[in-house]
């Protein structure tokens, strides 16, 4: 969809779960990302609270997570004046638009979705209906804003496309009421834009440090598989250097590490922190032992962490300024929410 051609404002919106540790992954695959289209883009970045909780969470522990995953945003570079940050439990019509949008979902669709079979497993019937209807949720975060571009890594792209499917469904199951009211937007007339997979730069997926065929996670159990954007210089270099590794030196291209897992997880973390090609790290460490280039990216991710480590540390002790800076964000959240939600009440024939 060619968002100009449509009629529909280009908006970003993206958000990150406060259920964890912010990590390495979150910075290159998501926080990094966010940083880097604000210059180009009007965005919404949010603390998505209300998905943290479709799995049981200590409410004194929420608050702190949430906290950090704003002072992580801000200490990245991403301002919260031009742009706008928040948590999504303050902007209530994230969870009704999200209601209603179990009303346009059908069953098949989210049972499909890998995410949730991946996270309840084979105690999919203790589960909560929170964590089964994830995805309508998260549509309504996007459509909210009618955002039209969403940054998201390979784990996202299935629930971008049923925020997809519900907007079009919903267009066209109401398209003569959409019509009647005059609230069709473009050539098309239609009220949600389909949004589309933002894409910048070579993907990154970090995996843990101690398994290179996981993805790094705040859940593991090992603190040793995750470079956390709290640790000091000194456990970034400790959990780089016990990083598992292959006897093997590396290679010259990256044909030959398809079968190197771990070998390639850090070959992709010195990309993604250098801003540079996984090829070309490869070329400057051709030949070389892990003895010699783990030293090397230890020093790099030291650079280019803890900077950010010390202004989140300097933001988590002033609470009160992140505090303000989540409720200004939730006010101009609301000013753009509101009016779509009222419209989509309007729509489904509520009466006001």
């Amino acid at each position: 969809m060619n968002t100009a051609a449509s009629g529909f404002e280009p908006r970003v919106f993206s958000g990150i779960q406060p259920s964890g540790n912010v990590h390495l992954g979150n910075y290159l695959g998501a926080i990094k990302r966010f940083v880097a289209v604000q210059d180009s883009y009007n965005c919404v970045y949010c603390v998505v609270d209300l998905h943290a909780v479709t799995v049981w969470q200590d409410p004194d522990v929420l608050r702190q997570k949430t906290r950090e995953v704003t002072a992580a945003f801000l200490a990245a570079g991403i301002d919260p004046a031009k742009h706008i940050v928040f948590n999504q439990s303050q902007v209530k019509e994230h969870a009704e638009l999200a209601w209603l949008f179990n009303c346009v979902a059908r069953m098949g669709w989210l049972s499909r979705m890998t995410q949730f079979k991946d996270k309840a497993g084979k105690n999919r019937e203790n589960v909560s209906v929170g964590l089964f209807a994830y995805p309508d949720l998260m549509a309504a975060d996007i459509l909210a804003y009618r955002a039209t571009l969403v940054p998201v890594g390979e784990d996202q792209k299935q629930h971008l496309e049923l925020a997809r499917d519900i907007a079009q469904k919903f267009n066209m199951d109401f398209a003569e009421q959409i019509d009647r009211l005059g609230l069709g937007v473009g050539a098309d007339k239609t009220f949600f834009p389909l949004p589309e997979p933002l894409i910048t730069g070579a993907g990154t997926r970090v995996m843990s440090l101690r398994d290179g065929s996981k993805k790094m996670s705040s859940s593991d159990a090992s603190d040793l598989s995750r470079l956390n954007l709290t640790d000091d210089a000194d456990e970034l270099a400790k959990k780089v250097r016990k990083a598992k590794t292959d006897p093997a030196p590396l290679p010259d291209t990256l044909e030959e590490l398809a079968e190197r897992p771990e070998a390639r997880n850090l070959i992709n973390i010195y990309a993604g922190l250098a801003d540079e090609t996984p090829q070309k790290v490869l070329s400057e460490f051709a030949g070389a032992e892990f003895s010699t280039f783990k030293p090397a990216l230890a020093d790099l991710a030291v650079q280019t962490l803890s900077p950010i480590t010390q202004e989140m540390r300097r933001l988590m002790d002033d609470t009160d300024h992140v505090d303000a800076v989540l409720r200004d964000g939730a006010e101009r959240a609301r000013v753009l929410a509101a009016p779509v939600l009222r419209d989509v009440k309007a729509i489904f024939g509520f009466v006001s």
